[in-house]
């Protein structure tokens, strides 16, 4: 090869490297708070879960880095909504917060939203949530639990618990009749707390709700956005998104 033409295969080398890092290529804050299997914190204090790696490979994929942060959920939902972070790792989509988020065109896990209570109670519910005035009900800060139980809302003696230990707890010394939760989430600490067997979850699912990427609403985050939409569409239509679910016990849409 001649002075010239190596002179000439370097430098389309150097521009083709150049062209797989975007020239907006940066490290991306994702926030989130606890959610079993979804977003939570590893022994040795990384952040893992199936949200936590999507998120990891599509940014590499974009040309991204990613840095993670742990939250309080209602803290985590005013961050994005103010800007402050990147990407939002899980929320259900709600009117309320389409107002203030913008969400990922697809979503990435599903929950069945149920009602816990405990096994010597003998509790039940058939779906009908007038049925439900005189019972005391937990629920966690931040969650949403579908349209129906919005609705509701009004008409139930609600109580609030920041983590589904503490709702755990609320309802084991009695101090309510019925904890409002998802399985993913509180079936494992039913069996960190040793409670399996004195907590029964009831049989009638309240909602199907599913968990999103969720990103400020300003327009400057709107190419990013776009760009992790289309990167995850490929995620999707490829099968890997069902095999990730499969390798963190997560179901998938």
């Amino acid at each position: 090869m001649g002075k010239r033409a190596a002179i000439f295969a370097a430098t389309m080398l150097i521009g083709a490297t150049g062209a797989m890092q975007p020239a907006s290529a940066r490290e991306l804050v994702a926030i989130g708070a606890h959610f079993e299997r979804v977003f939570e914190r590893g022994q040795e204090g990384e952040i893992i879960g199936l949200g936590p790696e999507i998120v990891r490979i599509l940014a590499q994929r974009m040309g991204h880095t990613v840095r993670f942060e742990l939250y309080p959920w209602a803290r985590a939902q005013a961050l994005i909504a103010q800007g402050k972070a990147d990407i939002l790792v899980g929320p259900y989509k709600t009117a309320e917060r389409q107002q203030t988020m913008a969400f990922s065109k697809l979503a990435f896990y599903q929950d069945q939203m149920v009602f816990y209570a405990r096994n010597d109670a003998n509790a039940s519910w058939n779906g009908d949530f007038g049925a439900l005035g005189d019972q005391r009900i937990v629920v966690l800060n931040g969650w949403a639990y579908g349209a129906a139980f919005d609705q509701a809302r009004p008409q139930l003696r609600l109580s609030v618990a920041n983590s589904v230990d503490s709702g755990l707890k609320m309802l084991v010394h009695q101090h309510v009749n019925l904890f409002a939760s998802n399985r993913r989430n509180t079936e494992p600490v039913l069996g960190r707390l040793g409670l399996v067997g004195q907590i029964v979850m009831l049989p009638k699912v309240i909602d199907v709700q599913e968990g999103y990427f969720a990103f400020p609403r300003d327009t400057s985050f709107d190419t990013l956005r776009r760009d992790f939409d289309a990167a995850f569409q490929r995620m999707v239509d490829s099968g890997e998104l069902k095999k990730l679910g499969q390798r963190h016990e997560v179901i998938v849409p």
